[in-house]
């Protein structure tokens, strides 16, 4: 792990050949263990992901009932944590850095006071922290709830649902957001012996217990995206991400097909997948991020980097990540020689502006996804990420990754 308070990144060839190690899933890994918690037995879970995110969790459930806590910056952990003490009826605060406390929860705990979770916001209404006090079941199992925010909403309320009185009758109103994630939500549930329905905009969850058995978590996908990054902006490349599945169930594997037009090609073998370099197909499609909003701050920089224009919607939801992703971009994107536009309602644009700037400084707002997207840009030319150690919420061996690669990184002094 990396402390400098800004690293010097560069490529000296722009030639990669090897083994990548990523890190395993937190989102598999954080639904596994919040299912494990609602099973009430213990069980393996395999390859355990090494992000703060997930290590965190695993730390808070381990924690005395009653116990206050704090889920950091972790939004996952905030919303899935939410549910959990309130369906198990936990009396305690949840809390959060700054930041999280500026982060939206309302459409979470009004649907939780609808099933009879008795929680107050002990700061600004609708935000936390909140003062959990106990569960006690309202009498109905019905539930509309806004689905074009954050899916992990929904994610952690179908988690609860086999475990009250009731089960659960989720109606999703509007365009869901997300929906891979919903999916291995309701997958990982069903590893686990919970069988549900999913039909348009409806989900039924009847009352059922969790069947404990070990589990292995899947390499993440997400992680993998750097990589594709810089498979595309290399000169030459041919890079192995072992642990990757063709099957997957995260919505960011979505990437192989997302990333061909950029010029990666995906070789799927029964140990991971193989990416090499190939020519960059122009002009690019508009392309769609709501199913993958991780994604977007990959391509909104791989584009810069390679020196295209390209469209790009549904990013709704990134204005209430860890900070406000477009923003962060529209800052960002100026110092490597583009700009984000909106040209329309929801439909950004990845401009060529104007020349990179030399050595340019890349500030990554406390989220972890600004630093990884950038990096990937000092093949191109050598840059300076800052806060270095913020990919330790989801990839904390990232820069040890680099180097293995051949980027030189040095902490600025």
């Amino acid at each position: 792990m990396i402390s400098a308070a800004a690293v010097h990144v560069k490529h000296p060839t722009g030639a990669l050949h090897g083994e990548v190690t990523l890190p395993a899933s937190k989102s598999e890994a954080n639904r596994a263990l919040i299912i494990r918690a609602l099973s009430g037995k213990d069980f393996p879970i395999h390859n355990l992901s090494d992000a703060n995110d997930t290590q965190l969790l695993n730390r808070l459930l381990s924690m005395p009932a009653g116990a206050d806590v704090s889920a950091e910056d972790a939004g996952t952990v905030m919303r899935f944590l939410t549910a959990y003490y309130a369906a198990t009826g936990q009396k305690l605060v949840l809390t959060g850095t700054p930041r999280m406390c500026q982060r939206p929860i309302g459409v979470l705990v009004d649907a939780l006071r609808q099933l009879g979770a008795q929680i107050e916001y002990l700061g600004q209404e609708g935000y936390p922290p909140l003062q959990m006090n106990g569960f006690e079941f309202s009498g109905s199992n019905q539930l509309t709830v806004r689905s074009d925010i954050s899916s992990q909403y929904i994610s952690a309320l179908l988690m609860i649902g086999p475990l009250l009185p009731q089960g659960l009758e989720l109606t999703l109103d509007g365009k869901i957001s997300s929906e891979p994630y919903i999916r291995m939500t309701l997958a990982q549930m069903a590893y686990f012996g919970v069988q549900a329905t999913f039909e348009g905009q409806q989900i039924s969850v009847p009352r059922q217990e969790y069947v404990p058995k070990e589990y292995t978590v899947e390499s993440d996908w997400s992680a993998a995206s750097y990589w594709y990054s810089i498979t595309s902006l290399a000169q030459e490349a041919d890079l192995f991400l072992p642990a990757l599945r063709q099957d997957s169930l995260q919505g960011d594997s979505v990437l192989p097909q997302l990333m061909a037009p950029f010029g990666v090609k995906t070789e799927f073998t029964p140990a991971g997948v193989r990416l090499t370099k190939q020519p960059v197909q122009e002009p690019l499609d508009r392309i769609d991020f709501y199913a993958c909003p991780d994604l977007a701050q990959t391509v909104a920089a791989l584009a810069a980097g390679l020196g295209v224009e390209v469209e790009m919607t549904g990013l709704e939801s990134l204005r209430i990540k860890e900070t406000d992703r477009i923003a962060a971009l529209q800052f960002e994107l100026v110092k490597v020689g583009a700009e984000l536009r909106e040209i329309a309602p929801d439909v950004f644009k990845v401009f060529l502006a104007k020349k990179p700037e030399d050595s340019p400084t890349i500030h990554t707002y406390e989220d972890h996804r600004m630093a990884m997207a950038f990096a990937p840009l000092a093949i191109k030319q050598p840059l300076v990420i800052e806060e270095p150690k913020v990919v330790r919420k989801s990839y904390p061996r990232y820069w040890d990754e680099l180097q293995k690669a051949g980027f030189e990184i040095a902490a600025r002094k």
